[in-house]
């Protein structure tokens, strides 16, 4: 089957040469972006309603670059300073200069783990005396509060902010070759939008094992999972499959 039309269940990010670009140029194909899900901030009653105080903690854990955002954003409207002596404790590299929007990274202790969750736990247990504030959306891998829960460390997580379905009514009577899939909670979306989804010759790409497992679990056919030795990126894996399919 030829491959002309993807969906990417993701925004495009703004002023960002995506891969995506270069994919639809070389291989005559259109890539369209779409947020499968929308994120929505807490506000500053419903963290006092979590009895979290900012202050109580002297190292923060971020996971992800919306909750650095959340983070910094709470902060300031509940009027709470982060201090200069506060650390950081980040699980990839990209979150940790992500960090230079709020901060002066130079002047802080970050401490950066490599991919997952489970390589930031040395950066952990080297500070057993610190107290831990782990701030997430709603939706949370078990696993990460699994691995906090083993260590005889003082954290707490704060739900900053929550994640939600989007409405993709308009796409209703739109038909795309392949659905590119980031979360399980896209995969959630797509069927509470089309309760009634039907696969048929639509390609499934899943990034990540989360995602793979949900979508199977939904019933989904997977033709591209990703991250691969081989294809470690969602772009790479599109693009050997549509030249073998085109």
């Amino acid at each position: 089957m030829k491959i002309n039309h993807i969906l990417i269940s993701q925004p495009i990010s703004v002023g960002y040469n995506s891969p995506y670009t270069e994919l639809s140029k070389n291989k005559n194909v259109r890539v369209d972006f779409r947020s499968f899900i929308e994120v929505k901030g807490a506000s500053s009653s419903e963290v006092r309603k979590q009895k979290i105080n900012f202050s109580d903690f002297t190292i923060v854990i971020f996971i992800s670059k919306k909750s650095v955002d959340h983070y910094f954003r709470l902060a300031k409207s509940m009027r709470f300073k982060v201090p200069s002596t506060m650390k950081y404790i980040c699980q990839t590299e990209t979150i940790a200069y992500y960090l230079q929007k709020y901060i002066v990274y130079r002047k802080r202790k970050i401490y950066i783990g490599n991919k997952s969750f489970k390589d930031i736990l040395p950066h952990i247990k080297k500070h057993p005396k610190e107290k831990f504030f782990l701030p997430s959306s709603d939706i949370l891998k078990p696993d990460i509060l699994n691995m906090l829960n083993k260590e005889n460390i003082s954290w707490k997580r704060g739900i900053l902010y929550r994640t939600s379905s989007s409405d993709l009514s308009d796409l209703k009577n739109i038909y795309y070759d392949i659905l590119v899939f980031f979360s399980p909670a896209e995969i959630k979306s797509l069927f509470e939008n089309f309760p009634n989804f039907h696969q048929k010759n639509i390609k499934i790409a899943t990034f990540g094992k989360n995602t793979l497992d949900a979508a199977s679990k939904a019933g989904l056919k997977i033709a591209i999972k990703v991250p691969t030795p081989e294809f470690p990126s969602m772009a790479m894996a599109l693009n050997k499959y549509i030249k073998e399919s085109n």
